[in-house]
């Protein structure tokens, strides 16, 4: 594969684990990002519990909680955000200081061996050991901790300390630390204010800073309890601002071993009024520990083995891309998994500070098509509502652009635009529609249209109307254009009719029409579409300038496009990635595509294109494109394998499959790519399996990739489960449960029944 210099692979082939037995310094911050744990509540990244001198990044992320911290501009921007959101790095509770025989545990500083770091996918449970070689004593250290999947406040670590020669006196240090900064913060500038500490209790309480923007402060307590063979220990306790420290010792001689089990709670306003924290933290303690920590850990694998059990993919014959899979669906679910209608989607989930824990367009986009495959439709039915319920901020932000209608924002947290670069905030608009798009696949998927004849039809008329007064008329050219923008392709800055952002606001505008009269008597009140908005709708939806080059047969990125010194990437290997060598006007004003653009058209409208026009398209712009964003591989691989390129389908697998357990982009350190991991599942639904569901007909094309023995998949449609495996021989279909139905498979009919096995 062409990019295989830019691998780095730190960890070992394993189906189902992530798993190293080397300690490397050097690529601490990459192991801490793979080593991410969550479980859509909170999540923290893989530091280590007795704490490291050397180079780290600390960061425990709490779902939901964020600060507006202001945008410092240097010149006047009408409507410029005023401030850029992000999640502050949440008090740290995993510290579990040890000491033995008065020297410091740190493995920056001591002798050690035998090292192991391992992530369990199957249940969500992360554990480490090594052997510390200190002078008077050989003593195995062996840590667990998981944050509860069915008790979300409650994360549980254990420490075993065995010596294996010698005597060792061991100090534990257990602490609760809310003095952390974010790495990316102005001038080291705390985010939490000490709201006080209780010694008896054990708990500390924090509250974000003020802010001048009317969003809410947060505060959160913590709570831990020490516990060593199921009982409660307890140690000497000391307290000093936002911090709170609980040591104890004990002497083991050769042989001997101790078990200290730490259990923390972690509760915020957003659930619960600062004034109660503190009770509802007891209780949910005592709730904690009437079970032991394997029992524990039992009820939340039991949760793990049923999300498995509908999601998993299995492949044979290659254990580099079973890992891939399995750990972007893990992590994936340790990020979202649709219990909170407040909480969306971030592109680095818990696993870092980059993006700010925001959510995107990616959601819409990308989570959206796996989630609505592999969860209840409840879920994706949350993402829907949650832009729903932020109209409010969408309205605001159009206004803020002197426009009617709603925008929705491209990075936020409650519906306002909190992104602090121009381009990006007020360009990059084509969200617009991708995010409504969501609402048209959810609703042809599922077949259910309770939403989009209902709340659905305000997110359609809000964006619509927006659409409608962005675009204007162009007398030259007689047609209606839209200047100033920024595609997915955010390596070409503020141009006009990118032909993605004008054709994905076309379908929006024909989407609207097409399903207005059929929405409810109550919705059609409330957003009172007049005759001539719908006429100058219908106007700008036959009428829509779409750039294209009739003699290459392809459509254009934006107008000026063919201006530029068109040459593959190939070319410029060297120099890869092009964002970490070159200046941004450089990459301005070349020809390489960050992301799949016009591409990105075609995969979303899909059924609106030739075979032709897809394979022309394809083949002028993939050999442009540097795929530099995690978003990108997945689109390309889909179409490649629809196309019959099914050598460039694999190759372009590997990349999303494996993007983070190989370090491709080289940025893997600031955290993982969250939303983009379900690129790596479309690929195999979608593009392996040739899996669509257009004009409510459920359909797939399958073909095994070299080197693959076979594949299976499930995937929840409409009432039913069913479980796809293809081979060399051909496919099975097995309707696990749920009513008959014909699908199509290389376009040839097979009808399923309950319980049986259909070879197609």
């Amino acid at each position: 594969m062409g990019d295989i210099k830019y691998m780095k692979r730190i960890f070992e082939i394993n189906p189902w684990k992530v798993i190293t037995h080397n300690f490397d310094p050097e690529n601490k911050r990459l192991q801490e990002s793979m080593t991410a744990i969550g479980n859509d509540y909170m999540g923290m990244r893989g530091n280590f519990e007795e704490g490291y001198s050397g180079d780290s990044l600390q960061g425990t992320y709490l779902a939901g909680v964020w600060f507006p911290d202001k945008t410092r501009v240097g010149w006047w921007k009408n409507g410029y955000p005023k401030y850029f959101g992000k999640t502050p790095n949440a008090p740290s509770f995993i510290g579990i200081g040890i000491t033995i025989n008065g020297e410091k545990l740190d493995l920056a500083k001591v002798k050690f061996d035998d090292f192991e770091l391992s992530l369990d996918m199957h249940q969500g449970l992360l554990t480490r050991s090594f052997i510390y070689e200190g002078k008077d004593a050989k003593v195995k250290f062996e840590f667990k901790r998981f944050l509860h999947i069915v008790q979300k406040e409650a994360a549980l670590i254990q420490v075993k300390a065995t010596v294996l020669e010698g005597h060792a006196k061991i100090d534990f240090d257990s602490t609760l630390d809310g003095t952390v900064v974010n790495e990316d913060s102005n001038y080291d500038e705390r985010f939490w204010l000490p709201l006080g500490e209780d010694e008896k209790a054990r708990t500390i309480q924090v509250k974000t800073k003020e802010n001048p923007y009317d969003v809410p402060q947060f505060t959160v307590l913590l709570k831990q309890s020490l516990r060593h063979n199921g009982e409660i220990v307890q140690g000497d306790v000391s307290t000093e601002s936002a911090k709170l420290s609980e040591k104890l010792s004990v002497e083991l001689a050769e042989n001997e071993s101790y078990e200290l089990e730490k259990d923390v709670i972690v509760v915020t306003s957003r659930d619960v009024k600062d004034q109660d924290q503190a009770d509802v933290a007891n209780d949910l303690m005592k709730k904690l520990q009437s079970k032991s920590f394997d029992e524990n850990l039992a009820d939340h694998e039991a949760v793990w083995k049923k999300r498995w059990d509908k999601s998993d993919v299995v492949i044979a014959g290659d254990d580099a891309a079973q890992q891939g899979i399995r750990f972007n669906i893990c992590q994936l679910f340790m990020t979202y998994y649709g219990e909170d209608e407040r909480l969306n989607v971030g592109p680095k989930g818990f696993t870092g500070e980059k993006y700010g824990g925001a959510t995107y367009w990616d959601t819409e986009a990308y989570i959206v098509p796996m989630y609505l495959c592999v969860t209840d439709p409840s879920v994706t039915r949350a993402l829907l509502q949650y832009r729903h319920d932020q109209l409010p901020g969408a309205y605001h932000n159009a206004k803020e652009q002197g426009l009617p209608g709603a925008l929705f924002p491209m990075v936020t947290f409650n519906g306002i635009e909190c992104h602090n670069e121009w381009e990006i905030t007020f360009e990059e608009i084509h969200r617009n529609a991708d995010i409504p798009h969501a609402i048209a696949m959810y609703t042809d998927y599922t077949g259910d249209d309770s939403y989009v004849k209902n709340e659905g039809m305000d997110v359609l008329v809000g964006t619509a109307r927006f659409w409608a007064a962005r675009v204007h008329w162009s007398k030259w050219r007689n047609k209606y254009v839209m200047h100033g923008v920024t595609g997915p392709n955010e390596y070409e800055n503020n141009v006009n009719n990118n032909w993605f952002t004008n054709t994905m606001a076309r379908w929006l505008l024909k989407y609207t029409l097409e399903r207005l009269p059929l929405a409810t008597k109550e919705a059609q009140e409330r957003v009172r579409v007049t005759d001539e908005e719908k006429a100058k709708w219908q106007d700008i939806v036959d009428n829509m300038y779409l750039p294209e080059d009739k003699e290459r047969g392809i459509f254009l990125q934006q107008d000026d496009f063919l201006d530029k010194d068109i040459r593959p990437v190939s070319e410029i290997e060297d120099q890869r990635p092009i964002n970490q060598h070159w200046s941004w006007d450089k990459i301005l004003r070349s020809p390489f595509i960050k992301q799949a653009d016009v591409l990105q058209g075609i995969y979303f409208l899909n059924d609106q294109y030739t075979k032709e026009e897809k394979e022309k398209n394809f083949d002028f712009y993939e050999p442009l494109t540097v795929h530099e964003s995690s978003l990108s591989p997945c689109i390309h691989s889909i179409l490649a394998a629809e196309l019959g390129k099914q050598k460039k389908a694999v190759e372009l697998y590997q990349r999303t499959a494996r993007l983070d357990l190989d370090n491709y982009n080289n940025d893997t350190v600031d955290g993982l790519h969250i939303t983009s991991m379900s690129g790596s599942w479309l690929t195999i639904v979608q593009g392996f399996a040739g899996m669509r569901y257009d004009h409510n007909q459920l359909k797939f094309n399958p073909f095994v990739p070299e080197g693959w023995d076979h594949y299976s998949f499930k995937i929840n449609y409409r009432g039913r489960l069913i479980e796809v495996y293809v081979d060399h021989e051909g496919t099975k279909l097995t309707l696990l449960k749920g009513e008959d139905i014909d699908v199509l498979v290389h376009d040839k009919k097979v009808t399923l029944k309950e319980g049986e096995t259909t070879n197609a």
